[in-house]
């Protein structure tokens, strides 16, 4: 076979069925964690950018739009909702400490679900963005399945919210470990959780390498934080955005 009809026959091969793209997803994957291993796990070499990169690299070379990717690769997206259900596991190992630190976490979560929204809220007014904008970047620290419907119901773009939901993510997970060590944050309950409200599902995957316990307090603030989000935001965005647009 010719060495130009290299990628076309890859675009073919890959949306052929949903076999090839969960294959090249999960190979993808495998190489990214590898390539995070050789880096001696450090948070900037991180398995998701990587991935991200590579697989966008595949699909570019291969001429394959998203969507067509996507649409065989569905059963990635939905064994996200069984592996969000399976953080209840490791959480039910701290019910102990849950109970102890009950009050404190439900401060934290409202502090630092204020500050994700106000803080996207007021850089994108700052920058002269569009009210849709606005409402796209507003569920930024909110799971991608939830912050899609938030901005779809508020009217933002959801493609826009995945996508900053995504690099939110991939920069908490980065950064948030150095930026709790500078503050002096050494308890694994305080910077799961802390990672898990301000970086959701990427995040909780980076806290599941400092402990259990910091990955089970980064799921239970990822949770808590998509849920009232997903109760209040639809009401006060629409109110926050016809005020400042």
């Amino acid at each position: 076979m010719p060495e130009h009809t290299a990628p076309a026959f890859m675009g073919v091969w890959l949306t052929s069925s949903d076999v090839p793209a969960i294959a090249a997803t999960i190979g993808v994957y495998l190489l990214a964690c590898w390539i995070h291993q050789r880096c001696r796990r450090n948070p900037l070499a991180n398995p998701v950018a990587i991935a991200v990169l590579l697989l966008t690299g595949l699909l570019k070379l291969a001429g394959i739009p998203y969507q067509a990717y996507f649409e065989h690769a569905r059963l990635i997206h939905f064994l996200l909702g069984p592996a969000i259900v399976a953080l209840a596991v490791p959480l039910h190992r701290q019910l102990h400490k849950l109970r102890e630190a009950f009050v404190p976490l439900v401060f934290g979560l409202l502090a630092g679900s204020c500050v994700a929204v106000v803080s996207a809220v007021a850089i994108a007014v700052l920058f002269g963005c569009q009210p849709a904008t606005v409402a796209s970047l507003a569920p930024k620290s909110v799971t991608a399945a939830i912050g899609m419907l938030i901005s779809a119901k508020v009217g933002g773009m959801p493609a826009l919210t995945a996508a900053i939901v995504i690099a939110t993510g991939i920069s908490g997970a980065v950064m948030g470990t150095f930026v709790l060590g500078v503050l002096g944050i050494r308890r694994d309950d305080a910077r799961g959780f802390a990672i898990g409200v301000a970086a959701h599902g990427i995040g909780t995957a980076r806290a599941f390498q400092i402990s259990e316990e910091a990955g089970a307090f980064a799921g239970l603030g990822m949770a808590m934080n998509g849920t009232i989000s997903a109760l209040v935001l639809p009401f006060v965005l629409p109110m926050v955005i016809a005020h400042v647009a």
